[in-house]
């Protein structure tokens, strides 16, 4: 290691060019890290459901719940498998053991209530199989409400969703508080008897003419021609002139017998904002998109948009991650800008202006490096990454420190400055690198903390020795050799080690300062350990006790 010292001393240049260029990459992975507020964690659950009409619940648990538990007992990987049986519908909650393949997983799960079709009543709507999954959360919802007609109210919601789904990052968006589309025939049992039809005909003739059915091709000298006979319904015209009876006298079609018109299902979820009606778009964001960006997006498209409705309509924004994610970004630029200002009032106080100035550059430097680093492996900046960053900062000047007052005492007695540094470099080599280690390990084991937790707590223990890695590298590497260069002994570095060679003498009585007050204060502890360690004992019980 005292090799690589040397060659970033005699390649000073060259050092100085890649910490730059470290700084650099770091500020634009700073900017362009997927941001989200929470990590992505893939939680091994995947939810079975299956619905059938007016069943009770014994029958759920006998028709629906027994078959598929039957089919989906032989997934391997499966923790636990837990069975709900409700009116109507049974429902199963799979839950796999950490660490699984969630893709795998989804297949094999879906292959098994395939095989339990057969075996599941024949009118049972098909099971529906969901995972659940952090990243489609929704990360903001927007709300539309206003005084307007319902109708007209729902047309600009799904419009305003189709244009929200164009834009870059968003995944998928959900309506909440609008009703599906129905079309209502009603039809008079007088006139079903008059015509001599049967309901049970009317609503067969429906079904079977809502097809669109493919009749092949038929190929010629000219080439192939693709028929298809068009049958769907796509408007109140087309259901109004359904055949449904040849007579004599002509056809029967169902505007002869019926009443058609629009309608909407029964509601199964209601918004309300401020009393009024609402209508909730609940957006989720791709895996890896940034959330900042992502939303500032979507509330521009909605911008450009809301100018065009009539008035009476009102855009609200509720749960919007994007602000978490700015309030920890502010804090974690607040916090590292204070420490920096702290450090170098606390480093010219004791070292000098070129030393805290020096010591100061490790902060900024070992956190462009370190989120340069998780950039490149692929993690997102989240609540659990920032938090880490802020709870790191008071520990990346300590290497700093060590080299820098070495270094100084070295110019004090003479030594240029690159010869100073490079020797505190070589000096403190293996006490740095044991206190940063000394550190690393602390995090270490949370990197194998198990289960949901683990994976969602493991950016935590990374982002720590990442940035304690960063910082070690600033006080052996790069510091350095910025302090050959631009290092200089100030006045307060020549009290300092003139205090230092006085305490190495053994006369302490003769430092003065604040360095002597503390000597002073020292002294009847010194003199009296056993009753200095049984306070100490004594304290911290009180303040347990206190707690």
């Amino acid at each position: 290691m005292k090799g690589l010292i040397d060659f970033c001393f005699n390649r000073s240049r060259t050092t100085i060019l890649g910490f730059v260029f470290l700084c650099i990459i770091g500020i634009f992975s700073y900017i362009n890290v997927p941001k989200e507020a929470q990590p992505d964690v893939a939680i091994p659950i995947i939810y079975v459901s299956a619905s059938l009409e007016g069943i009770s619940p014994e029958d759920s648990e006998r028709l629906l719940i027994r078959p598929l538990e039957t089919q989906l007992s032989k997934l391997s990987g499966l923790k636990e498998m837990r069975s709900v049986a409700s009116e109507g519908r049974g429902s199963i909650i799979l839950e796999f053991t950490a660490g699984f393949n969630s893709e795998k997983a989804y297949r094999d799960v879906q292959d098994k209530v395939d095989q339990a079709l057969q075996k599941l009543p024949a009118s049972v709507d098909k099971p529906i199989v969901r995972e659940i999954n952090v990243a489609l959360f929704p990360v903001i919802s927007v709300l539309v409400s206003g005084t307007l007609p319902e109708r007209e109210m729902i047309m600009l919601a799904r419009d305003l969703k189709e244009r929200l789904e164009s834009v870059n990052g968003v995944l998928d968006i959900n309506l909440r508080g609008d009703r599906e589309d129905l079309v209502e025939v009603i039809v008079s049992p007088a006139v079903l008897d008059t015509y001599k039809i049967t309901l049970n005909e009317v609503i067969a003739l429906i079904n079977s003419n809502n097809l669109l059915i493919a009749a092949g091709s038929l190929e010629g000298e000219q080439g192939k021609l693709t028929l298809k006979i068009p049958g769907t319904i796509d408007s109140l015209d087309d259901f109004l002139s359904t055949p449904i009876k040849i007579t004599a006298s002509g056809v029967i079609a169902l505007g002869d017998i019926a009443t058609v018109q629009r309608t909407y299902k029964d509601p199964t979820t209601l918004a309300r904002l401020n009393g009024n009606p609402a209508i909730a778009l609940e957006i989720s964001k791709r895996i890896g998109a940034n959330i900042i960006t992502t939303i500032d997006n979507i509330k521009a498209t909605i911008d450009q948009v809301q100018p065009m409705w009539p008035q009476g309509v009102y855009i609200d924004y509720q749960q919007d991650n994007a602000d978490l994610v700015k309030s920890m970004l502010s804090d974690l630029e607040n916090s590292v800008i204070a420490a920096v200002i702290i450090v170098m009032i606390i480093m010219i106080a004791a070292l000098g202006t070129r030393s805290a100035l020096l010591v100061s550059i490790a902060i900024p430097g070992s956190f462009l490096i370190g989120i340069f680093v998780i950039d490149w492996m692929g993690y997102s900046l989240n609540m659990i990454t920032l938090f880490s960053l802020i709870l790191v900062v008071g520990m990346l000047v300590d290497d700093a420190v060590v080299v820098a007052e070495l270094a100084d005492r070295k110019m004090i007695e003479g030594f240029p400055p690159k010869a100073a540094y490079q020797y505190a470099t070589k000096r403190m080599f293996w006490p740095i690198t044991s206190a940063t280690l000394t550190k690393i390990v602390v995090f270490l084991p949370l990197l194998f903390w198990p289960g949901i937790a683990g994976d969602f707590m493991k950016y935590l223990p990374i982002t720590v020795i990442v940035t304690l890695t960063a910082s070690w590298m600033m006080a052996i590497l790069f510091l350095p050799v910025l302090g050959g260069i631009f290092g200089k002994v100030g006045q307060n570095e020549a009290k300092l080690v003139a205090d230092m060679q006085i305490a190495e003498s053994g006369d302490l009585n003769k430092i003065g300062g604040l360095m002597g007050n503390y000597l002073k204060f020292l002294k009847p502890y010194l003199y009296h350990p056993w009753l200095t360690l049984t306070g100490t004992i004594f304290l911290v019980i009180l303040i347990y006790v206190v707690y």
